[in-house]
């Protein structure tokens, strides 16, 4: 398929063949997490699992710190790629890698110095400290891996080539599934198992993308490229100023110059490997991309307090329903990344019309998505937690974790809803009415789970849930409809 299917086919086609690489790449990634947590659960205990439990709170604000930075930086590189300027696109992409890894390799030291007062803020359970700090140790040596990998996943997605990334998901979840069941179930090695498991599976995963994708990169020409090779005049003020660079296989030849983050010149420059200025427009997409992608994780962070001090039994059960519910938010997960991709390079194609239309498609394709959902969660709860927790599981955790996935089952429409339209605005650059519909998501999650809960009961910690998420919807759809989005074209 060409390279310019998100510009040229019909919106609905072009959003199902562009999500469904995604969402079953993101299947796979999830499954290998939900594996991780089975085989801890079943092979050390309700303390293993609480253990990865209270861990996870913590590592899934990180990778979602990787994966909105890399949605967010995506964003440029979409408007570079559906204007076919290669040149000023391959600096974003070299700038966002070199940004990313310095941030990743900082991020992992600081989280080794200081995961457990963390952990102790989180008020984690005694019985599964321990084996906590461990399972955060070796995930935080880690942490680059993960970090480059996702960012090379969404520059992947950001030139229209969903499919690859599916490949190293499948191949990564495979190799995570294989090493969980060697070391912890044969080799006894328990939670520092399943961690150095998921370490080996994310850091080759991440170097073979990474060969790929410099591969791919080096086969995309500006128009200048061959304008300088003849020697011809390239400047915009008349001085032929294409320089070319090699760098891990791709050419970087040739070079759009870029006046304040948009493309307002034609002109060429020398490739950079870093550009302040491309850096500082992929700034203002990923910070808030960052607090959208991590709304739904540093709220989990936050309320963890909350479900901690019911217990390790109520934690093993609440970790359990918080792994099945990152699987069923995947599809709409996708369609919110998808969404931006689409929005982007429309917008760089000078094709703003096929963005409604795109919205529409979207919103059909979340319909379809919690209709099924909740069909499924309603017929196998029960079967679904019990996955986790095991026979012997004590009954607190069992109850606590069915009764939290089943009544979320019915409110993923919002999700869907909300994330359909953020992808759009956030694919537009209409940054402010995004980042507030989301800092407000959170502040309710928060604040309703920290008051209600201790008081009522551990069930506010979910009811608090679907409120975060239909606000979030109601203020970023009534930003939609306005039609100020249209102004930041």
């Amino acid at each position: 398929m060409k390279s310019d299917y998100l510009t040229s086919k019909p919106a609905f086609y072009a959003l199902f063949v562009f999500s469904l690489p995604i969402i079953i790449g993101n299947l796979f990634q999830q499954l290998y997490t939900m594996v991780d947590s089975a085989v801890v659960g079943r092979f050390v205990g309700e303390q293993g699992l609480a253990a990865v439990g209270a861990s996870y709170s913590l590592t899934v604000v990180f990778i979602c710190v990787a994966i909105g930075g890399g949605v967010g930086s995506s964003v440029i590189v979409s408007k570079y790629f559906g204007a076919r300027n290669f040149s000023a696109m391959k600096t974003a992409v070299s700038t966002a890698f070199l940004t990313f890894l310095g941030i990743s390799v900082f991020l992992g030291a600081v989280g080794i110095v200081i995961n457990r007062p963390l952990l102790v803020l989180l008020k984690t359970p005694s019985d599964a400290l321990d084996m906590a700090l461990v399972y955060l140790r070796i995930y935080f040596l880690g942490l680059p891996f993960l970090f480059m990998y996702n960012v090379i996943s969404s520059m992947f997605n950001a030139i229209g080539n969903s499919r690859i990334p599916l490949v190293f998901l499948i191949f990564s979840s495979v190799l995570n599934v294989a090493l969980d069941f060697l070391f912890v179930a044969m080799f006894k090695t328990g939670v520092a198992g399943a961690a150095w498991a998921t370490l080996i599976a994310q850091g080759l995963s991440c170097v073979l993308s990474f060969a790929v994708f410099m591969r791919t990169l080096g086969k995309f020409k500006d128009s200048g490229d061959e304008d300088a090779a003849a020697g011809k005049d390239v400047g915009f003020f008349g001085e032929n100023s294409c320089g070319s660079a090699r760098f891990g296989g791709a050419d970087f030849a040739g070079g759009a110059s870029f006046c304040g983050g948009s493309l307002t010149c034609e002109g060429y420059r020398k490739f950079r490997f870093f550009d302040g200025r491309e850096l500082s427009s992929m700034a203002k997409i990923a910070i808030p991309s960052i607090l959208q992608q991590s709304t739904v994780s540093i709220g989990m962070m936050l309320v963890q307090s909350v479900v901690n001090s019911f217990g390790s039994e109520a934690l093993a059960g609440y970790s359990a329903f918080s792994r099945i519910a990152s699987i069923a938010i995947v599809p709409m997960a996708a369609l919110n990344n998808s969404m931006s991709s689409y929005t982007a390079q429309n917008i760089g194609a000078g094709k703003p019309e096929r963005v409604v239309k795109g919205y529409r498609a979207a919103n059909l394709m979340v319909a379809f998505f919690a209709v099924t959902l909740c069909l499924c969660i309603e017929i196998f709860y029960r079967p679904l937690i019990s996955l986790f927790i095991g026979d012997g599981g004590s009954e607190t955790a069992l109850r606590t974790g069915q009764a939290a996935l089943r009544f979320e089952g019915f409110f993923y429409c919002w999700i869907g809803f909300k994330m359909a339209c953020d992808g759009l605005l956030r694919g537009a650059g209409d940054m402010k009415v995004f980042t507030l519909a989301n800092l407000i998501n959170l502040s309710i999650r928060v604040v309703v789970s920290v008051v209600c809960a201790p008081r009522f009961g551990i069930e506010w910690v979910w009811y608090s849930v679907p409120m975060g998420w239909f606000m979030n919807f109601v203020i970023s759809f009534a930003e939609y409809r306005t039609g100020n989005w249209k102004k930041k074209l």
